[in-house]
């Protein structure tokens, strides 16, 4: 299982969008990197600067770290294309009744960051059921 280091992560993002913008040759993730990368205009400057590569995203700064935000889009593109866990597709899809996809993307990663924090605080597999219940809850509300 690939499990890249903060410092990779952060790597290949940085060096997704100087490739774009240079017009440089993408891989095909690094493209679908620079897609997500576009959708936040926000991290632009981040990805940009050479000291954002080690800077800690404090939740106390009041920032998103822009290298987490753009993993999580990417592992959720990730969990849609599979569909795995199964159900997260069709509850996508109930999400776009009311939200567009990047919109849908992010009740899903808020979802996922719930999950994500509770499986580590109980120190326990991530619960599955759990995730997909979140995001049909989402789904219904709006």
């Amino acid at each position: 299982m690939f499990n890249p280091s903060r410092e990779q992560v952060r790597q290949f993002f940085t060096e997704a969008w100087r490739k774009h913008r240079t017009a440089g040759v993408l891989t095909p993730l690094e493209t679908m990197a620079v897609d997500l990368i576009e959708l936040h205009p926000e991290y632009h400057a981040d990805l940009e600067d050479p000291e954002a590569a080690s800077a800690d995203f404090s939740v106390e700064q009041g920032r998103t770290n822009p290298f987490l935000h753009l993993s999580m889009h990417l592992a959720i593109n990730e969990q849609l294309s599979i569909d795995q866990p199964p159900g997260i597709k069709a509850a996508f899809q109930s999400l776009l009744a009311t939200r567009d996809a990047h919109e849908a993307a992010h009740v899903i990663m808020e979802a996922l960051g719930e999950v994500v924090w509770e499986a580590q605080r109980l120190g326990t597999p991530l619960d599955t059921e759990k995730y997909i219940d979140l995001i049909r809850r989402h789904a219904g509300r709006h």
